[in-house]
Order: structure tokens, then C-alpha cells, then sequence
């Protein structure tokens, strides 16, 4: 296998630098690795007459490549300018537009990718704030929209003045580079969050026919004011339970 890295930073010695040659480190032969610093290639947006030459370049290293490491640190709370202007480029490579203006998968479906990030914050203010969460939903909608497969996802904070990653986050870098020495399957873990989101309908309908024997509130005559009931609590359960999944859970230390 090949993995590539793309570092999308103004400095190619930065915390952001770090992270991804420690990931890259833990890459055993015979797999290879190359990285590609954006700062080095001049590229600019394919016009209607001409495809620009560099674009072309970078494109068939990303074409060449299984596995993608996608490293830019956190700017004012979005993905770097860097990182963010290469994407846009590189728009009509990454997917295939229809006559609508839609976006479909195209030749880069089913590759996989690891993204990487980080930011001034402390890990604190990042998990309740959620500084990077920005950052890495744009890596994500860009990937998901090429049909990429996403791996994982890793964060470090605190970097002001950092001269050496952390001996924790060196190593959890590390740990995830050498999980890319494995073969890893096509798979978008679809099938997992059917799975899960049926036994989290299941629950939720458990604990509302809980909470209506409990509080008293199964009406023996009146099917609608049953019915009625019996939605009101499992939507309200539903909601919170999403709300810890997509927003308190998810936010990255």
C-alpha cells in the first residue's frame, strides 16, 4: 500500500508537521509513504480552456495512493486557508457533477483517509467549545462527497510555543500509523449504524413505556391520548440521546 500525507500548514516544521510524520513514522515496509507539503506546489482552479499542470501532478499522487493523511491545523475555529483552498481546486477532481450541479463519488471512491488537526486551545476549552469540531466537519464533507472512506480522526491541543509533541499523543499517532500497515476493507460502516440505530429506537421505546407505567401516564381508555403520550416522551428521550451522540460526544479533546 501507499499512503500519502498532505500537510495543509504555513510552516512544514509546526505542531501540524509533527503530527504527521509521527503517524507516517509508524508506516512499516513494505508499504510507502510520501508527503506532499501544499506550500510547495503553486496550484490554482482548472479553467474551462485549460487543466492547470500542477493539479495534474498532485492529483496522480492522490490517485497513486490507498490511503490518505489529511494534516491542517484549526485557524480562527475553521480548516486552515491552506488546506481549504486545495480543496476547492481541486472540486471538480474529487467528484463528478451532474447536469443539476450535484456531486457524485467518482474516480477516488473508496479510498480511506486519516485527518489530523490541531489548535491553540486547551483540551478543556476544546471539548466543551469544540474548536476543531469545524475543521474536521469540512474534511469530512469534502471526503464524504468524493466517496473516501474516513479511518479516524486525531487532535492536539494546546500547541502555543509547542517545540515536541507530547509523549502521549507521539505515541497515539504512532499507534495509528502503524494500524495503516493493515489491509484496510472497503467498508463505510453502514451496515454498523443500521445496527445501531435500531437498538437505540429499541431503548428509546423501553424507557417511554418505562416513564408512562412509572408517572402513571397510560390512560386505560383513549388510544390517541396513548398514542399521544407515547410519542412526546420517546421524541424527547430520541433528542437528547442524538444530542449527546452528534454534539456532546463528539467533541474532540
Amino acid at each position: 500500500m501507499k499512503i500519502l500525507g498532505i500537510l495543509g500548514a504555513h510552516r512544514n516544521d509546526g505542531a501540524t508537521a509533527m503530527m504527521l510524520d509521527a503517524v507516517l513514522g509508524g508506516v512499516k515496509a513494505p508499504n510507502e509513504t510520501e508527503t506532499i507539503y501544499l506550500e510547495d506546489y503553486n496550484f490554482k482552479p482548472d479553467t474551462r480552456d485549460q487543466r492547470d499542470p500542477v493539479l495534474d501532478e498532485l492529483e496522480a499522487k492522490m490517485l497513486a495512493s490507498d490511503i490518505w493523511v489529511i494534516a491542517a491545523p484549526t485557524y480562527w475555529g475553521a480548516l486552515s486557508g491552506e488546506m481549504k483552498n486545495f480543496f476547492d481546486c481541486m472540486r471538480q477532481r474529487l467528484v463528478r457533477f451532474d447536469h443539476e450541479g450535484g456531486t457524485h463519488p467518482d474516480r477516488f471512491k473508496d479510498k480511506h483517509y486519516l485527518s489530523l488537526t490541531n489548535c491553540y486551545a486547551s483540551p478543556i476549552e476544546n471539548w466543551v467549545t469544540g474548536v476543531t469540531d469545524q475543521a474536521f466537519r469540512t474534511i469530512d464533507k469534502v471526503m464524504s462527497a468524493a466517496g473516501i472512506i474516513k479511518i479516524h480522526e486525531l487532535v492536539l491541543t494546546n500547541t502555543w510555543g509547542l517545540e515536541a509533541l507530547p509523549e502521549a499523543k507521539a505515541r497515539e499517532c504512532q499507534k495509528w500509523g502503524n494500524r495503516l500497515n493493515t489491509k484496510i476493507k472497503k467498508d463505510d460502516s453502514t451496515m454498523k449504524r443500521y445496527i445501531q440505530l435500531f437498538f437505540m429506537v429499541a431503548l428509546m421505546a423501553l424507557l417511554t413505556m418505562g416513564i408512562q407505567v412509572v408517572f402513571h401516564l397510560t390512560p386505560t381508555t383513549g388510544f390517541w391520548l396513548h398514542y399521544a403520550s407515547f410519542v412526546f416522551i420517546f421524541y424527547v428521550l430520541l433528542a437528547a440521546i442524538l444530542h449527546f451522540f452528534t454534539v456532546v460526544k463528539h467533541r474532540r479533546r
